[in-house]
């Protein structure tokens, strides 16, 4: 594998990666206008399933490890996001705040290994923190503190996620993807009957337009199928501090089309966050990029 710039082509896709699962917040908010957010998440990872596991082997993991990617990714991370994302927190703070999975994932690695953050480690997680804080500090309107506890504990469960699937070993992406998914869809279901209620479920499938419905094919065909199958084929062929920097990009893009698409407000706190939290993300992947060289 190469150790030089990504080439254009591959630096493209790359960027189509970003941009899908940036722009994807404002998307999720399309669908959420129509759909109650437990149901949306079923109907995702459904399709995120079918047809697709019908052409991809199962994965070389075991069925306990799938099922809490599945649950951990489909209710923690996304069922979560979407409740937020209903009414408690806009998309493009919803599209910064989730990447603090970075931090809950190096903080479960430490109870788990025993290891030691490093100073600049610190460093990146007090600019992280700060953001966050600044975030706090100015919730009201579109924004709530329950809705920002809410997407870090998306976060964290993506986290959990990232640490299941680190135990299942070098497999397929995609293929690791759509067989977990099969285990996010029936405690989705049943959380969106037991929380929203048949009458709301009923409701929201009679009310979903075209738009809703491409929504939620995006969330799977674009969102996890191209996504992580593209993101995948390029971390085969290029080491991951090569590739990974690539995502920082994904709440730039979050941030700018909520405001482009959606008007979303830009004062100087939220630019100031976002500066916060980009810049501890940043220094957290150059300290891996500069272990790994």
């Amino acid at each position: 594998m190469s150790s030089a710039a990504l080439p254009p082509r591959h630096f493209l896709l790359a960027l189509a990666v970003v941009a899908v699962w940036g722009t994807n917040f404002v998307i999720i908010k399309v669908a959420l206008e129509h759909l109650p957010p437990l149901l949306f998440a079923a109907l995702r990872f459904a399709l995120a399933v079918l047809p697709a596991i019908l052409f991809l082997p199962r994965p070389a993991a075991s069925w306990p490890n799938l099922a809490a990617y599945g649950v951990l990714i489909g209710v923690g991370q996304f069922g979560l996001l979407y409740l937020a994302m209903r009414s408690s927190i806009s998309p493009g703070l919803a599209s910064l705040v989730i990447q603090t999975q970075v931090f809950f994932t190096i903080g479960l690695s430490m109870l788990l290994t025993q290891e030691r953050l490093r100073p600049v480690q610190w460093v990146a997680l007090g600019l992280a923190v700060a953001g966050i804080a600044v975030i706090a500090l100015n919730t009201g309107g579109s924004t709530t503190l329950g809705g920002l506890a809410v997407t870090l504990v998306a976060a964290a469960s993506w986290a959990a996620a990232n640490t299941v699937s680190r135990r299942a070993g070098r497999v397929d992406a995609l293929a690791y993807v759509v067989w977990s998914s099969v285990f996010a869809v029936p405690p989705l279901l049943a959380l969106s009957w037991l929380v929203e209620g048949g009458e709301a479920i009923v409701a929201g499938l009679r009310s979903a337009d075209a738009a809703t419905w491409a929504a939620v094919v995006w969330q799977s065909a674009g969102n996890t199928l191209f996504g992580f199958a593209a993101w995948g084929w390029l971390l085969a062929r290029h080491p991951a501090a090569t590739v990974s920097p690539m995502a920082l990009l994904v709440p730039v893009f979050g941030i700018a089309t909520a405001a482009w698409w959606m008007g979303e407000p830009l004062p100087a706190w939220k630019l100031v966050a976002a500066a916060l939290v980009i810049g501890g993300l940043a220094l957290n992947l150059l300290r891996k990029h500069a272990t790994t060289r």
